[in-house]
């Protein structure tokens, strides 16, 4: 058995077992991820790092304002694993490229036997009157080529998703992960925001935004009946890698 037919072989198994899993979905709706296999809330359930509690001072107790964290002069941004704090999505992105190419070439052979070895002269007694052999090989060729692309990109996108702190780097940066799913009839949305974040970029209010976090992931997608259709089908995509033309 060739490598390729294994190959075509195995996609055909593996489209079948698909398939046969999505027959189960037809006429439900997407099933939303269980929030308790989410890694928010392994980051919540497990003890992080300790805060810094500054020790209580005799003037504070007579103050009505302290620096507390839940006090209203208190820093209340996110800064150890379990935190939440919010990631704003603003992308307006735009990029136009256009390339234009043009090559020609031409090119022409000519080749004549008269005198080969005599054999023009010997073959040309037993052809008829006016045949011969003297140009028996004309080649010639000319080829052109010409080319004009354009790519043009316009992408916008605006979100705003809770994020949470999931782990604490050793030089104080923080990884944050937000996942939102939202499910309209029988199509789920899903936004997954994961990156790196420095603690002093986050605003007072809580806040940060895309292009502050470093190894920024942003997926916004979704599955469901509309995206179903909007894929090909298996075989298709098959064909798409395997036949050459």
């Amino acid at each position: 058995m060739t490598r390729t037919t294994s190959f075509i072989l195995f996609s055909l198994a593996l489209g079948t077992t698909t398939a046969c899993s999505r027959l189960a979905d037809v006429g439900q709706a997407p099933e939303l991820t269980p929030m308790a296999q989410s890694t928010e809330i392994a980051a919540m359930r497990s003890p992080g790092l300790p805060r810094f509690v500054e020790p209580e001072r005799p003037i504070d107790q007579a103050s009505l304002w302290t620096g507390a964290r839940g006090s209203l002069l208190g820093n209340r941004r996110a800064a150890t694993r379990g935190d939440i704090l919010t990631v704003v999505i603003e992308i307006d992105d735009r990029a136009e490229f256009s390339n234009t190419s043009e090559r020609s070439r031409s090119g022409s052979e000519s080749m004549g036997i008269p005198s080969l070895f005599g054999i023009p002269q010997r073959v040309n007694e037993s052809l008829p009157e006016g045949a011969t052999l003297g140009d028996a090989v004309s080649t010639n060729s000319n080829s052109a080529s010409a080319g004009d692309g354009s790519t043009r990109r316009n992408e916008r996108l605006t979100l705003r998703v809770a994020a949470t702190v999931t782990d604490v780097l050793a030089n104080g940066t923080l990884a944050i992960e937000g996942r939102q799913e939202v499910r309209v009839n029988f199509e789920l949305r899903e936004l997954i925001v994961t990156g790196l974040v420095r603690p002093e970029d986050i605003a007072r209010q809580n806040e940060i935004t895309y292009d502050k976090i470093a190894a920024a992931r942003i997926s916004y997608g979704g599955r469901g009946q509309i995206t179903d259709v909007q894929q090909p089908r298996y075989g298709q995509q098959i064909a798409d890698i395997l036949l050459p033309f």
